[in-house]
């Protein structure tokens, strides 16, 4: 097995985790203070005093409920800035702040694909890294099988200008999609998936992560060639590990030139520098 590696995001002008401990983060996005459960920080803080505009309570997890409690001031959205590109952020019922940080080393990445390659970004949510694939000059396929967050991504597209830009927005299970890409013989550059734990297509279709990666994953690596630049896969189902990521995705791409990386994704805590974990992931790329 090849050493583990670890991606960290750093605080940028409009997010920054300030503090964690004690099974929660306090968060600064745009103006607003945040507090969000977090299991991982299992540490005490660096302070007891933490100041926020909002809190989520309740719910262990992201099936587990909770609601958010918000200051009057908070607005329903207000706009931030992240990896060149602007979005709305948000407070959302599954304690989201509408995008997850820690893929910014991620869009690192797509930011340098050449220009024109060709993006495909399964399950891209409210589209950030559509959205910097595309400010990048690359031509993008954003699937979702959410239209909500698919509404969501196209209005992010007009608030950071690049709503003429070669994106193809499609609200369809993301297994079903790749399959029929498949059978036309599409390729792609470069392939980003966030798939989650648990969750439904557009016609009722059931996804569950541990059941169904594998077959679609599998498809994945078919839509890449010896010309193909990078797949990314990232999960926060902490239950799995980097190393089965690893060893799901290196037995597909023995075929390509390239290697397999995999491990942990991080942010960084501004107030103290320690490295908060979030998620895991596998990546192959042609330059390792």
């Amino acid at each position: 097995m090849r050493d583990l590696e670890t991606l960290v995001a750093e605080p940028t002008a409009d997010f920054a985790l300030l503090d964690s401990g004690h099974g929660r983060k306090l968060e600064r996005c745009g103006p607003w203070r945040f507090i969000r459960p977090e299991p991982q920080a299992m540490w005490a803080p660096a302070a007891d005093d933490w100041q926020a505009d909002g809190e989520f309570v309740g719910g262990s997890d992201e099936e587990g409920g909770g609601r958010w409690r918000l200051s009057d001031a908070v607005p329903p959205a207000w706009p931030i800035e992240q990896a060149g590109v602007h979005l709305h952020a948000q407070c959302t019922p599954f304690r989201h702040l509408g995008f997850f940080p820690d893929m910014a080393p991620h869009w690192a990445r797509l930011a340098a694909l050449p220009e024109g390659s060709e993006v495909l970004n399964l399950f891209g949510y409210t589209g950030v890294a559509s959205l910097v694939a595309a400010n990048a000059g690359c031509r993008v396929v954003h699937v979702d099988a959410s239209k909500k967050a698919v509404e969501q991504a196209r209005a992010n597209a007009q608030l950071s200008g690049l709503a003429d830009k070669p994106i193809r927005w499609i609200t369809e299970d993301a297994r079903k999609f790749v399959a029929r890409e498949v059978r036309r013989g599409r390729r792609y550059d470069a392939i980003l998936l966030d798939p989650p734990k648990f969750g439904r297509g557009p016609e009722g279709e059931v996804w569950d992560l541990t059941d169904h990666l594998p077959t679609l994953l599998a498809d994945c690596t078919k839509l890449l060639d010896a010309d193909s630049r990078v797949l990314i896969l990232t999960t926060y189902a902490i239950r799995l590990s980097a190393i089965a990521l690893d060893g799901l995705l290196s037995p597909l791409v023995t075929s390509l030139p390239g290697h397999v990386r995999a491990g942990e994704m991080t942010i960084r805590e501004e107030r103290r520098g320690t490295l908060l974990p979030t998620a895991i992931f596998a990546r192959w790329s042609a330059g390792g």
